[in-house]
Formats: C-alpha cells, sequence, structure tokens
C-alpha cells in the first residue's frame, strides 16, 4: 500500500447525477499500460497485482516476467492496493473510487464512488477478513466491516486528536485539513498514518481514538515504516527520515544524503530497509539504522511502490511503469 506519489495530479471531477445512480465507467486497455504511471504494488499469493493512472490495472503471473491489463470498472487513478490472501483485494483511488476483487485481480467490483466528496483515496489497509481501512485527502477516513463490501465515513474529530498546544483550533482542522497519506499497522497493534504539515498520528485501539504524535518536522511526511518493537521510521519531502525508538515519542533525523523527496519504504529479506522517491533515488538503510548507502538509477523515475521477490530481486514501480533490478545493483 502507498499513497505517497498519488498526490501527483490530483484531478477532482464533479459529476451532475447522485453517485448511486452513476454508471462506473470501463477503464481502457491500452497496448503501452505497462509502462504508464503505475502508484502501488502488492502481492496477490505468488501473483502480483499493479495499479496507476487511468484505471489501469495489471496482473503478472510469472513474477513479473509478463503482464496482462485487466478490465477495471473505471477511468480514475488508483493509487493503492491491498490484498488479504491471494484472492481477496481492494483498490482505492480518485472520486473515492474502491474496487474490490475476489478472485486475486482477475476481475474487480466497483463498491464505492464519491466524486462529488474532492477528496481522493491515498492508501488502503486489510486488517482481516472483514475489516479494512481506506485513507485520503482532507481528512477522508472510510471503514469496512464486510470484507470491502460496503465502506462508511468517519469524521476524525477534535475530541479524538485532541488540541495543540501552539495552536486552540488545531484539533478542529485535523478532520478537513490534512491528507492522510499513508496508513500502517505495527507489530505490537498500534495504528499509525503519516499525513502532511508534520503531522503523525497514532491508534492504540484499533482506531477508535487517535493522538497526534510530537513531530521532527513541519513539512509533509509521505510514508512511515514500523519495525519491530514500537521502532518506527517516518519520510518524506527532501529526502527526510526520521527514526523513532518509543513508537513515535521522540524522534532522531537521519542523513540519507539526498534531497529526493521519499514515497516508500519496506524491510528486504535481508532485515535491510529499503526506501525509494523520485528521481531514481533508493536507499538502503541497515539493520541497525547506522549506515545508509544511496543508490541512484540511471533512469531517474520516480518510484512509488517496491516489491521483494523471492529470488532478491526488486520490481520498482512508478513513472515509466515496471523496472526489474537486482538486489545486487544496491551494494552490500
Amino acid at each position: 500500500m502507498s499513497g505517497g506519489l498519488a498526490l501527483i495530479g490530483l484531478s477532482f471531477v464533479l459529476a451532475c447525477q447522485p453517485a448511486a445512480a452513476r454508471q462506473p465507467h470501463t477503464s481502457v486497455i491500452a497496448p503501452l499500460a505497462v509502462s504508464s504511471l503505475l502508484l502501488d504494488a502488492e502481492f496477490s499469493g505468488e501473483n502480483i497485482v499493479a495499479v496507476g493512472e487511468r484505471g489501469h490495472v495489471l496482473r503478472s503471473e510469472d513474477r513479473g516476467g509478463t503482464w496482462r491489463q485487466i478490465s477495471a470498472p473505471t477511468r480514475t487513478t488508483l493509487t493503492a492496493v491491498s490484498f488479504r490472501d491471494a484472492a481477496q483485494g481492494i483498490t482505492v483511488g480518485h472520486d473515492a473510487t474502491i474496487l474490490r476483487t475476489l478472485d486475486g485481480g482477475k476481475t474487480w467490483q466497483q463498491v464505492h464512488y464519491e466524486p462529488e466528496q474532492e477528496r481522493p483515496l491515498l492508501d488502503v489497509y486489510f486488517h482481516d477478513a472483514l475489516h479494512a481501512t481506506a485513507v485520503g485527502a482532507y481528512g477522508y477516513f472510510l471503514e469496512s466491516r464486510d470484507g470491502g463490501a460496503t465502506w462508511a465515513s468517519r469524521e476524525l474529530t477534535a475530541m479524538e486528536f485532541g488540541k495543540d498546544s501552539a495552536s486552540d483550533d488545531a484539533g478542529e482542522r485535523y478532520a478537513e485539513d490534512f491528507h492522510f497519506n499513508h496508513f500502517a499497522v505495527s507489530d505490537t497493534g498500534k495504528w499509525y498514518m503519516a499525513a502532511e504539515a508534520g503531522n503523525i498520528f497514532r491508534s492504540d485501539d484499533r482506531g477508535e481514538t487517535w493522538q497526534r504524535m510530537p513531530s521532527p518536522y513541519e513539512g509533509s511526511f509521505m510514508g512511515l515504516l514500523p519495525l519491530t518493537d514500537d521502532r518506527l521510521l517516518v519520510f518524506g519531502l527532501q529526502g527526510i527520515l526520521f527514526y523513532s525508538g518509543d513508537a513515535g515519542a521522540t524522534w532522531h533525523g537521519l542523513d540519507t544524503g539526498t534531497r529526493a523527496t521519499l514515497t516508500n519504504a519496506r524491510v528486504l529479506a535481508d532485515g535491510r530497509v529499503l526506501l525509494a522517491g523520485y528521481s531514481g533515488a533508493l536507499l538502503t538503510v541497515d539493520q541497525g539504522l547506522t549506515g545508509i548507502r544511496l543508490t541512484q538509477l540511471e533512469r531517474r523515475m520516480g518510484i512509488s511502490s517496491t516489491l521483494q521477490l523471492q529470488n532478491g530481486d526488486l520490481m520498482l514501480f512508478g513513472t515509466g511503469g515496471v523496472l526489474r533490478l537486482p538486489l545486487s545493483s544496491l551494494g552490500d
């Protein structure tokens, strides 16, 4: 799941009919869809599903060797995808579009669509077979309790967030002003959201209440990566990267050596952390979070999502589509 790069070129489409009465457009099957802007990708069992601009959904059954575009009931940009297992998946995007699959991404059904909200969805997360969360622009927070079949919005109020000591109205503004760019869950059960304007939110009770964590930065956070034992990385604009060893209570800055916006992070099979971003920037951080190595791709693609294959190779998704990269390209 990934929401950071999804903020590129937001297009809000207003329609004159009620949302329930509108029929979804079908995506156009494009010969060069594999080279188009792809914003997120996820495994569905041993297969891979990637999503992106114009409602493009791509599926690979041979670990990224070949790709087939899947017809989808939308032409809006799809920003994030999450699979619960090999069959059950959800993708979200602009116009508050939500699509669901029950067959590993071979077919999709539109289950939510509210263009009049003018709030794109930027990330989605499957908690279990029934419960899923989608987040997006201007405090948009949606939940499903039936496996993604139906969705209900929820306003996160000042009571939940509390007041910021520097601004009496900060709590009121959270629900309406800030984009929730990324959603993640730690191994200790804490829920996190990375947001714009230096906001990081945490819930210790599965989303019932939220608190704003102390922030080390005033710019937008594009994502975060929970590590083991309440350790946490948060990253975003201008190559910023911060580490917390106490679930976001305190922070320490890490020098990345780049000014490129960082949009995605994951833990590799060898224990290193991989961060990716604009201009082909790839960073590896050792397990002790003491050493950072920067790799600059000659193909300076903006990277929005990454996957690691069983043989160690990396799949990068972003501007220009898909790129496969040997792990040795990152060095030791």
